[in-house]
């Protein structure tokens, strides 16, 4: 039997999202961490834990570094994500580069590079 995502998780991992968003630009003035962008959370069914996937305007060859710089100010947003979303406890933050987006644009790019090596082939 496959335990179903429950709502509860889902709209405190939407709620986490959109405060780290927030504290990210607004609080964190670590140079290490950089411009990035939170592109989804989830959050284990007891609520004890929470993925954060990112990406990073940079790109992949600053993802590392940036991890170790939000794992060093996981306490930090741990205690204001306490105050903003008023939860008994708050997941421990676990970060994780997404490089969905990246992957994407690199097949998008494949494709059109198909499609324009066929355009010029005689049929």
């Amino acid at each position: 039997m496959v335990k179903r995502y429950s709502q509860r998780a889902q709209r405190v991992a939407d709620q986490i999202q959109r405060e780290l968003a927030q504290l990210l630009r607004d609080e964190i003035k670590d140079p290490r961490v950089g411009r990035i962008t939170i592109t989804a959370v989830e959050v284990s069914a007891d609520l004890s834990h929470a993925k954060v996937f990112f990406t990073h305007l940079a790109g992949r060859e600053h993802a590392d570094e940036a991890v170790g710089a939000l794992q060093h100010t996981a306490g930090f947003l741990r205690t204001e994500l306490s105050r903003r979303l008023g939860l008994y406890t708050v997941p421990q933050l676990h970060f994780t580069y997404d490089d969905s987006i990246e992957s994407g644009l690199r097949l998008s790019q494949l494709i059109d590079e198909a499609v324009a090596a066929d355009r010029k082939e005689p049929t």
